[in-house]
Formats: C-alpha cells, sequence, structure tokens
C-alpha cells in the first residue's frame, strides 16, 4: 500500500468491476477479420491523443510548469496537416501526406518552442505564457483553414486513427511507442533526475551546474510536440480539421490524468507509470458515463464528483481520517452497556 501506484490502480480496476458488474459484456473481446472489437479495445485507440499530450504535460508540470496551450497545439498541427492535403489535390499520393505530417508535427514542435522561449528565456510565468498560445492558436488554426472546417477523404491518413496492426488499433502502438521513447529518455538517462531537481528547486539547481534553461525550453518543446502527434490523430480520427473542437479541455483532462496517476502539481518528482494509469482512468470514466447514459448537460457534473471522489480516496489525510473515524465508532460499539435491574 505504500507504492504510489497503488491506488491509482485500485481506482481503475474499481471503474473497471464498476462497468463490469453492470454490463459484464464490457470485458469481452471479440475477432473479427482479425481485429480485436469490444470496449477494452475501444478504451485504449480512444486514449491515444490524451495519452500523448499528458505525457508531455508530465514533463512540463515536473518542472514547476503548466501548459493550457496543448488543445490549441492539437487544432494547428491538425489544421497544417490537412489544408495540405486538401490543397495537394492528391490525399493518397505518399509523399503529400509525408509533408503533410511532417508539417503538422513540425508546428507542433514551434508551439512548444515558443512557450518554452516565454518562459525559460523571458522569464513569464508558465500560466500567462501558454494561456496566450491557447487564446490565440484557435485563431492561427481558423485562419490556415480560412475559417472553414477543412475536410478531407485520404484512407492513408485515416489509417492513423482507425487502422489496425497484428488485431490492435494504429493508435494505439503510437501510444505505446510514445511511452516507451520518453521513459527511456527521461528515466534511462540522467536527464529525469535534472528534470526533477528543476522543479524541486530551479535556483539550486542552477547554483549546482545544471542547465535549468534548457531542461524548462526542452519539456515544453516535447509538450508541443507530442501535442503536435495528438492533433494528427485527432483530424485522422474525424477526418477533419475543426479548429474549435480539436483538442478542446484536453489540457484539463491532462492535469487530472496527471494528478490522478500521483504526479505533485508542485513539481519535483514525477510518475511517467502513474500518468498513463491515470490517462486510462478519464477514458474508462468517460466510458462509464456514456453507458450509463448520463444527460449531456449533466456529465461535466457527474465527473467532477467522480473525481472528487477519486482523489479523495488517493488522499492519504482523508484515508487516516475514515481510519480514525471507524476506530472511534467501532471502539464505541465494544463498550459494554450498563443494565440497571429494577425491583419488582
Amino acid at each position: 500500500m505504500k507504492h504510489r501506484l497503488f491506488w491509482p490502480v485500485v481506482v481503475l480496476l474499481a471503474l473497471i468491476l464498476v462497468n463490469t458488474l453492470s454490463r459484464p459484456s464490457f470485458v469481452s473481446i471479440t475477432v473479427q477479420d482479425g481485429r480485436l472489437y469490444g470496449s477494452l479495445i475501444d478504451i485504449l485507440r480512444n486514449s491515444a491523443p490524451l495519452m500523448l499530450v499528458a505525457l508531455g504535460m508530465t514533463l512540463v508540470i515536473a518542472t514547476r510548469g503548466i501548459d493550457l496551450s496543448v488543445g490549441a497545439v492539437m487544432a494547428v498541427s491538425g489544421a497544417v496537416a490537412l489544408q495540405i492535403i486538401q490543397d495537394s489535390g492528391d490525399a493518397a499520393n505518399p509523399s503529400v501526406l509525408a509533408v503533410a505530417i511532417g508539417a503538422g508535427v513540425l508546428a507542433g514542435l514551434v508551439c512548444g518552442l515558443w512557450n518554452g522561449f516565454l518562459i525559460a528565456v523571458l522569464g513569464i510565468q508558465p500560466i500567462i505564457a501558454t494561456l496566450v498560445l491557447m487564446l490565440a492558436g484557435r485563431g492561427i488554426a481558423l485562419l490556415i483553414t480560412r475559417g472553414f472546417i477543412t475536410t478531407i477523404n485520404s484512407d492513408p491518413y485515416k489509417f492513423m486513427a482507425q487502422g489496425y496492426v497484428v488485431g490492435l488499433p494504429f493508435a494505439f502502438y503510437v501510444s505505446l511507442a510514445a511511452i516507451a521513447i520518453v521513459a527511456v529518455i527521461e528515466r534511462r538517462t540522467a536527464l529525469g533526475v535534472l528534470t526533477e531537481a528543476v522543479g524541486i528547486n530551479p535556483e539550486a539547481s542552477r547554483l549546482a551546474g545544471v542547465r535549468a534553461r534548457g531542461i524548462i525550453w526542452g519539456a515544453y518543446a516535447a509538450s508541443g510536440l507530442l501535442a503536435g502527434f495528438a492533433g494528427l490523430l485527432y483530424s485522422s480520427n474525424i477526418m477533419a480539421a475543426d479548429a474549435n473542437a480539436a483538442g478542446l479541455y484536453i489540457e484539463l483532462d491532462a492535469i487530472l490524468a496527471v494528478v490522478l496517476g500521483g504526479t505533485s502539481l508542485a513539481g519535483g518528482t514525477f510518475s511517467l507509470a502513474g500518468t498513463v494509469v491515470g490517462v486510462f482512468t478519464i477514458q474508462t470514466l468517460k466510458s462509464t458515463i456514456t453507458f450509463l447514459g448520463v444527460p449531456p448537460a449533466v456529465t461535466p457534473v457527474f465527473m467532477a464528483a467522480v473525481v472528487v471522489l477519486v482523489v479523495l480516496i488517493q488522499s492519504s489525510r482523508f484515508r487516516r481520517w475514515v481510519g480514525r473515524l471507524g476506530g472511534r465508532l467501532s471502539a464505541r460499539s465494544a463498550q459494554p452497556v450498563e443494565r440497571t435491574e429494577v425491583a419488582s
């Protein structure tokens, strides 16, 4: 119970158990034409964009920062890629698709570098610096798409979000590759320790010889890069670049996933495995809301109530308080009851 992932995993398993009890088919997986189908497979596929964004958000939060612009970066990335494909007139040309995907990812990287420049070089507070791009990014995406929703019809591009490889969705492999690459870079090199040192005390780490500015800049660049990939997956799923809807509120889901995974918003230590569990928890919770038929107007309230409950379960102080309350109630019930005999 001392492991930091204990309670996040318990919450995820509890959500899966609730879904299974109310709908036994939730855990069933069917095979059709060599492809796996089922609710769990849908969770793996639909969680891919959030997984990419949450991984970048974990690195940013580890440096004691925040990135509110990831949703807008997704909109910009998707708009760039789809506008190139639409203007080319040949949506199935591999060269066009390669250029479009490269340009979309590059757009995300440039957005991340811009955030990093404002924060690491100019010293602007992260919430203010990323709020600027959060507001301006969707306007940039609308300028790219000329104010319309850009749509394309390209089977190769659709494959990124809807295709299958060895029975599993291709998007799942993308998120799996991102997890592996980030984990190797952060946990198999000294970069992870240096990132945590910068998050704990940037000034002390700088005096110790750590290049805090470069690490912070790199964290925001990685966040923008991963958000760019997420924007491509999102646009590939709906085959359209909707600047107003792409990545809407995903920054809140990403922050929530990081926190549910046990990473502190105060910076310092972080857990990539916890973020993965947090993403699956949020995606399972969304699936639960859909299954229960919660009205769209009530969905935010329902989700907020469940999130508060989850956070309380993970709170050590709340668990100690419940334990003390339970101990008092059991001690009171164990006390002997005084009986007074009345003479007849």
